[in-house]
């Protein structure tokens, strides 16, 4: 086996400065190939082009992706969230449903003008998570769930719910343990109520619903209400927090980046949907704080270049995006949207592997949801600096949560801007 890397945890185990150096310390001290004791559980981590061109190889039956994040999830979330779902999070981008969505978004970016108004103060980060949760209630939830007091509600028991937790805040995951999920079973139970509330208000409409959420509707309606109303709740809860754990976060960055760089923005808020989208891509890439990771289920090889590795089954395998993204090449750590062309890096054959910079990931396991984001992210930035002149007010560039080993970048301090009405 690779060598073990003494002394170095991770952040549900442990207390750390910051996650992402702690392993970047550790690659420097054993090369990029290293075993991780964290509790009862083994990582193998590895960053050497062959490795993570085998990582992204690994058979999904063999180490899975999806045990590997339902593992992580289930720190935050309560276990009755995932069990007997019948409309799984996997459905979300059927042929007709992304233009829907924009539509929604495109209704929900005209709500947050009228919230906003003609010029005031917000929190980047804030707008634009409460962007997606109107956006995305619109779109999967029933009537009625992305305007007025059911919104609100629904908007504050996702926050308690935020399944983001177990990776932005690992470390507070043992506390989350020891109350029980109390707080998360009784958010649950609020979301559960009002999404009932809509499905009673789409019951007594005849209207024929091919949207995503007549399609869960209609997964359950062979059963009785006592068990059909809760199930069609707890399907609408999954889909939204796995939906909106790191897209709004990615639109923020973006923001982020493009408020820090006016004459980008200058570009963007004309209306450059092209150039918009590679500043997204470029934002995503350097805010992931991804920790890639496949439960193995049965032994594999993993070839690192220098050794083929056998990995039992009980480990996991990882790598880590934050460093793979800023290391490959000279100069992967500036933000420069003409690195991308489309959806693909300009100048990939210059580095060692071409899997060795992602803002989606790779292969079988890109995200699927990239398409959508991308065009969200394009939508939202345009027509927001477009119609606002935004200028940040925090002191230095945001910085990352540091204990966060996982997903795109949430922010350990607020991020102030203000803003005033073009014309």
């Amino acid at each position: 086996m690779p060598p073990v890397a003494d002394g170095v945890g991770l952040p549900w185990d442990v207390s750390v400065d910051d996650a992402v150096a702690a392993i970047a310390a550790a690659r420097a001290r054993y090369g990029d190939t290293f075993a991780i004791r964290s509790g009862d559980d083994h990582y193998l981590f590895t960053f050497s082009p062959t490795g993570v061109e085998a990582f992204y190889g690994l058979p999904e039956e063999k180490a899975s992706k999806g045990v590997a994040d339902y593992l992580m999830l289930r720190r935050k979330l309560p276990d009755e969230i995932f069990d007997g779902r019948r409309v799984l999070p996997t459905s979300l981008f059927r042929r007709g449903d992304v233009a829907s969505y924009l539509t929604n978004l495109d209704r929900a970016l005209a709500h947050t003008e009228s919230e906003l108004g003609s010029e005031g103060t917000v929190d980047l980060f804030g707008l634009t998570r409460r962007l997606g949760h109107r956006m995305g209630l619109a779109s999967w939830a029933g009537p009625g769930c992305s305007e007025g007091t059911p919104f609100e509600r629904l908007v504050l028991a996702f926050e308690t719910l935020d399944g983001s937790d177990a990776f932005v805040h690992p470390d507070a995951m043992a506390a989350v343990a020891a109350s029980g999920k109390q707080a998360e079973r009784a958010a649950l139970d609020d979301v559960v109520a009002v999404i009932e509330t809509a499905t009673r208000a789409s019951d007594s409409d005849d209207a024929a619903n091919d949207d995503l959420f007549g399609r869960i509707a209609n997964a359950w309606s062979s059963e009785p209400d006592e068990v059909r109303l809760r199930g069609i709740a707890l399907d609408v809860a999954l889909i939204h927090i796995a939906s909106m754990s790191n897209l709004m976060a990615a639109l923020g960055w973006a923001l982020v980046d493009l408020l820090e760089h006016p004459l980008p923005a200058q570009r963007v808020a004309s209306g450059d949907h092209e150039f918009a989208q590679r500043c997204a891509l470029e934002s995503t890439r350097l805010a992931q704080r991804s920790i890639m990771s496949r439960a193995v289920l049965a032994p594999v090889d993993l070839n690192t270049g220098d050794v083929v590795y056998r990995v039992p089954a009980g480990w996991t395998i990882a790598t880590l995006l934050p460093l793979l993204n800023t290391s490959a090449a000279p100069g992967m750590h500036t933000w420069d949207p003409d690195r991308w062309q489309r959806h693909r890096l300009a100048d990939a054959a210059s580095l060692p592997s071409p899997m060795l910079v992602t803002a989606f990931g790779h292969g079988k396991h890109s995200c699927p949801a990239q398409p959508f984001s991308l065009a969200a992210m394009t939508a939202a930035m345009t027509r927001l600096l477009g119609t606002y002149e935004m200028t940040p007010r925090w002191p230095n560039y945001p910085r990352p949560v540091p204990a966060q080993i996982g997903g795109v970048a949430r922010t350990a301090d607020p991020c102030p801007v203000e803003y005033a009405e073009r014309g």
